[in-house]
Order: C-alpha cells, then sequence, then structure tokens
C-alpha cells in the first residue's frame, strides 16, 4: 500500500489532485492511503513552497500544479 499525502490549503488545485490521485489508484488497482494535509506548518515542515504538494511514501515528488495523470501513475507504481 502506497502512503499518499497530499499538502494544501483546500483549492481547487489539491482537491483536483486528490481526485486524480484516486482514479488514477482505482483504475491501476494499486492501494492508497491518502491523506490531506492542510496546515501551513505542517506543509512547511515538508518543504513545500507551492502547493499542492504530493508525497508519497515519504518523498516528496511533486510541488505545484496539477500532476498530470502519467506522474501519479509513476509515482504509485514505484
Amino acid at each position: 500500500m502506497k502512503e499518499v499525502k497530499v499538502l494544501g490549503t483546500g483549492c481547487a488545485n489539491c482537491r483536483n489532485t486528490i481526485r486524480l490521485i484516486e482514479e488514477v489508484a482505482r483504475e491501476r488497482g494499486i492501494e492508497v492511503r491518502l491523506e490531506k494535509v492542510e496546515r501551513i506548518e505542517d506543509i512547511a515542515a515538508a518543504g513545500v513552497m507551492r502547493t499542492p504538494g504530493v508525497i508519497v511514501d515519504g518523498k516528496v515528488v511533486h510541488a505545484g500544479g496539477v500532476p498530470n495523470r502519467d506522474a501519479i501513475a509513476a509515482w504509485l507504481q514505484a
């Protein structure tokens, strides 16, 4: 199971990122535990200065803008 955190304050891009991750995981049959991190202090502590940020299994893999499906698939399959 992949541990995925989406960092952001709840903007449309953050919501779209969560939706895309859920869709890609479901389409590929990959189990994910998805957590939303909204506290600015926690986002900054992760080193993310642009949101949405994505952390997969403890590693920041994305910051700023909505990621594309191919990138999400690569993160989840790694």
